[in-house]
């Protein structure tokens, strides 16, 4: 009952590199953005996120206008998803005025704005496409704050030239 093994055959197999459509369409959409990332702000979260839903798909300059009003307390923030026990503004139904993170992801914006310039886009043009918000880790007070921890968010800021 001895059965004779075969030697195993090797297949070399050669891999084809294939263009698809969506690599593309990634490598020409990258030539007309700019971005900034920035890792552990000590802002909000929450108000980051409420912040970035208000200023998404708005133009650079725009947006900038907006966070400066708000700054001043002209314009609130409607807030939408985090709004327990949030008391209505003029206009809106849940609102603040969160100067903090206000201030800086304007300096985001800012940023941003000069990574374009550096690229060569047209800064007139520019449309906030992504803003991306994630908590980020939460380190202890120092001394005796037991409990109690510090806030730190991530934010991702992404801009590209609008089509005309």
């Amino acid at each position: 009952m001895n059965k004779e093994q075969k030697p195993t055959e090797e297949k070399k197999v050669e891999k084809e590199v294939v263009k698809t459509k969506k690599v593309e369409e990634k490598t020409d959409k990258k030539d007309h953005t700019a971005s900034v990332n920035c890792k552990d702000l000590v802002i909000s979260t929450k108000f980051s996120v409420e912040v970035a839903n208000f200023i998404r798909n708005k133009k650079l300059q725009k947006a900038k206008d907006l966070l400066s009003e708000v700054i001043l307390k002209k314009t609130a923030v409607p807030i939408n998803k985090y709004n327990k026990d949030v008391a209505h503004k003029p206009g809106m139904a849940a609102g603040r005025y969160p100067v903090k993170v206000s201030k800086a992801i304007l300096t985001l914006l800012n940023s941003v704005e000069s990574n374009a310039e550096d690229k060569g886009l047209s800064t007139e043009n520019l449309i906030i496409s992504e803003i991306i918000v994630n908590g980020g880790s939460h380190q202890m007070h120092h001394g005796r704050h037991s409990g109690r921890r510090m806030k730190r968010t991530h934010v991702s800021i992404t801009v590209r030239e609008a089509e005309e």
